[in-house]
């Protein structure tokens, strides 16, 4: 039997160390059930609407902890579990420091894990007994990119990837990219020397780097991300309502002009790649697969590198980027186009960028004086 249902496990290894054969295969088959539920009816039983593999992930992993925190209470394994259940282990998490956003999303999974119940085996849905602060609506985001950092980023990308190094290419393969780099270099194939292979860089990362810069692309989007969303004539980005994330419309997204022309030569230069054959993922990594979170850290990790920019103290995430583009859209243009920019159903999700950056508060208080 498959030990994973669309890349998400279904016996974790602390659970599978502490069950025997029995115990791990009904645990196995109850996480199937519901991990299935999640990603097919979840979000929307009704209508058949489930909720994104990483969102179950995440459910399914802290449901793993809840539930291996019962079995320890019980004294011993089981499946059945209560809403007093829950409302314990809600009391239970009250007394550790995990900070609201934790518990909250904790408090969460166990909500999905009770709709399921509902739905498929009768059951009642939970309503806890304890909640949690959420989030202020008007709070500035805790980390994000100063202006003069955005365009340290922006520089840093030029320098960050290559086109593949002259001497890891067959003969067939090093012609194809004299073709390329005579026609981006505007001089003759023949002309082409290896020595060009150190002077040209990738566009893959400047046109990921500066596309995101712009749309303050979240890491879900940049992994459903495809060719067919970029318009760089018009100098867009056209995210269909199927694709785009937390919204249920279709979204027109501006791009500078410069992202759209580094677009423009990426998709040139993506024909290169064999790795993109039948494709339609605008950017892959090394090894074929789409831009996960982590990915995307290790990324902006580098670019915080190579540009020098400060990282100790600052929790580093591509939401980095995005919130920066709220902060400043919102500071240049107001609420609504910061709103349309980063694809907000609600202006309320939005106005946690109505801030005064701060570096323009800096130089208030250097004025006061």
């Amino acid at each position: 039997m498959p030990e994973e249902l669309n890349g998400i496990p279904l016996v974790p290894e602390p659970s599978r160390a502490r069950l025997d054969d029995r115990q791990r295969m009904t645990y196995r088959d109850h996480r199937r059930n519901l991990i299935d539920w999640l990603l097919v009816f979840g979000k929307n039983p009704d209508k058949a609407e489930g909720y994104a593999q990483r969102t179950v992930l995440n459910t399914a992993q802290r449901l793993d902890l809840f539930y291996r925190w019962v079995w320890s209470k019980r004294s011993g394994f089981t499946t059945a579990i209560s809403h007093d259940d829950a409302d314990a282990y809600m009391r239970h998490l009250a007394r550790k420091d995990e900070g609201d956003y934790s518990r909250n999303n904790t408090q969460s999974a166990l909500k999905r894990l009770f709709k399921w119940h509902a739905h498929e085996r009768g059951g009642d849905p939970w309503e806890p007994k304890i909640s949690f602060t959420e989030p202020s609506a008007s709070a500035e985001p805790r980390d994000f990119l100063l202006k003069e950092e955005r365009r340290q980023i922006r520089e840093a990308a030029l320098e960050y990837g290559s086109i593949p190094g002259y001497n890891g290419l067959s003969a067939a393969e090093r012609d194809q990219w004299k073709a390329y780099l005579a026609q981006r270099l505007s001089k003759p194939k023949s002309e082409v020397t290896p020595d060009d292979w150190d002077k040209v860089n990738s566009w893959k990362f400047p046109s990921l780097v500066w596309t995101s810069l712009d749309a303050g692309l979240r890491p879900i989007e940049v992994e459903r991300a495809t060719v067919s969303w970029v318009d760089t004539g018009s100098a867009v980005l056209r995210i269909p309502k199927e694709e785009s994330s937390k919204n249920v419309g279709n979204w027109t997204v501006s791009l500078r002009r410069q992202t759209a022309n580094a677009l423009d030569a990426w998709l040139t230069e993506r024909d290169q790649y064999e790795v993109y054959d039948g494709r339609e993922e605008l950017w892959l990594t090394r090894e074929g697969n789409p831009y996960g979170t982590a990915a995307l850290r290790y990324v902006l990790k580098r670019l915080f590198e190579i540009s020098g920019i400060e990282a100790k103290g600052r929790k580093i995430s591509w939401y980095m980027i995005r919130h920066s583009v709220g902060t400043y859209m919102t500071r240049e243009e107001g609420l609504a186009a910061a709103q349309a920019q980063l694809r907000h159903n609600s202006e309320t999700t939005t106005m946690r960028y109505d801030q005064v950056p701060v570096e323009e508060r800096r130089d208030a208080l250097d004025r006061m004086e």
